[in-house]
């Protein structure tokens, strides 16, 4: 097989992954997405305290718990000579090909994928762009800089990013669970992620089968292929950082043009759509709740158990219904006749001008109930529980409507997040 074998009609290439040398342990070398566990520091702490002095891609990217902490710009410049000394001294290349991955994820099947490298000219996350790879989600540009900084410069890339199929037949992922493959690694994952495989996909009639079977799966005029959903907004750093190396060096091709992903396919028995929850902090609870109900015209209860308020939110009821969470007090709004589709967009349409108002005031994104009310119980914390999108519904909304409000939905609980892993030289 070639070293840049590509399939440009579907936007694929074939990689050279990089992975650490036998002997590195693969348990603290591997650490969860960035964007997890924002308001919980110290996960992140203790996953320090965990790697210790092993090489780590915990080096090898900017946890958004510590973006406020420091000296980004160091941080950022600590990173870079970190990704040149593992290439030096802790990864090696692999055979030219995919990974297909096997994650436990606690649920009654495993989470199945395939790593790929996405070509990151068939992308553009603006509003109503129609390429070949989409955004599912809006994409905030305040959450560009810090992502695009630690791309800027890197000689290398580690993916958290997962890009769904529609592939109800399974046609792409799912033959090669019974190919005759070579395990690259198989390992438990740090911090409650569980255990992961990985085997090697290198041999050519197998790629030629898998990118055959996702140039069938193109829906659409124009054709969509692929779905961002998780990492849209590392997919969207990438993407400007090969612009501006297209621009300054004047080149329609370089390692940066591709960027490193997971596909899964959406029908994966694996796969789990849950909400992502909302936590507003800084602003009185009482002060959201009236600009609520001033602009939608809500109506509000509240509970005095959590057993009641829990009962009375899975009630049937035509419009939207958010239980949210404050200072340890339980409630639910009422919206007879909401203006959008999503109870997510029904949110932010107040939440977001208010929070213009409030520059103290910030709004974060929560994985699980249990979470959301630990940290809605402090002083000016409300937290407002959302539901999770079908998503079988995912594909014909991206076509019909384009991209969901942002953090509509999440690809399972924060636990289940992809891990980093394997990596890829893009210098």
């Amino acid at each position: 097989m070639s070293q840049h074998q590509r399939f440009p009609d579907i936007g694929l290439e074939v990689p050279t992954l990089l992975l650490p040398k036998p002997g590195v342990p693969l348990e603290t070398w591997a650490v969860i997405a960035c964007d997890q566990h924002t308001s919980e520091p110290a996960y992140w702490d203790e996953t320090r305290r965990l790697v210790g002095e092993n090489p780590s891609t915990l080096d090898l990217v900017l946890p958004e718990a510590h973006l406020g902490a420091g000296d980004r710009d160091a941080a950022i410049a600590a990173i870079h000579r970190s990704m040149a000394r593992y290439l030096d001294d802790v990864l090696e290349p692999q055979p030219p090909g995919f990974m297909l991955v096997e994650r436990e994820v606690g649920r009654a099947s495993p989470r199945n994928g395939l790593v790929v490298a996405l070509d990151l000219d068939r992308f553009d996350y603006r509003d109503g762009a129609q390429e070949l790879i989409r955004s599912t989600e809006g994409t905030d540009p305040n959450r560009l800089p810090a992502r695009t900084a630690v791309r800027r410069g890197a000689p290398l890339e580690t993916p958290h990013i997962l890009v769904l199929i529609d592939d109800p037949h399974r046609t792409v992922i799912e033959p090669l669970r019974d190919a005759p493959l070579d395990i690259a690694y198989d390992f438990e994952l740090m911090q409650g992620g569980d255990r992961v495989r990985g085997w090697r996909v290198t041999d050519s009639a197998m790629v030629d089968s898998v990118a055959t079977a996702i140039a069938g799966l193109r829906r659409g005029d124009p054709p969509l292929a692929y779905a961002m959903g998780d990492g849209n907004h590392s997919f969207a750093a990438a993407r400007a950082v090969w612009e501006e190396i297209r621009e300054q060096q004047g080149v329609a091709d370089h390692p940066a043009r591709h960027a490193l992903v997971e596909l899964v396919n959406v029908h994966d028995a694996g796969l789990e759509f849950e909400p992502i929850h909302r936590l507003v902090e800084g602003l009185a609870s009482e002060s959201i709740l009236a600009a609520l109900e001033q602009r939608t015209g809500c109506r509000r209860r509240s509970f005095s158990t959590r057993e009641a308020w829990r009962g009375a939110s899975r009630a049937p009821f035509a419009g939207h219904r958010i239980p949210y969470l404050a200072g340890g007090a339980f409630g639910l709004l009422d919206i007879e006749q909401p203006a959008f589709r999503l109870a997510t967009a029904t949110l932010h349409d107040v939440l977001d001008p208010l929070l213009a108002t409030h520059p103290n005031a910030r709004v974060d994104y929560i994985h699980g109930e249990e979470t959301l009310g630990a940290l809605a119980a402090k002083p000016d914390s409300t937290g407002f529980l959302l539901p999770a999108m079908d998503k079988h519904d995912l594909f014909k909304t991206v076509i019909e409507e384009g991209a969901t409000p942002r953090k509509t939905f999440s690809l399972g609980e924060a636990h289940e997040k992809r891990y980093y892993l394997e990596c890829r030289r893009i210098a």
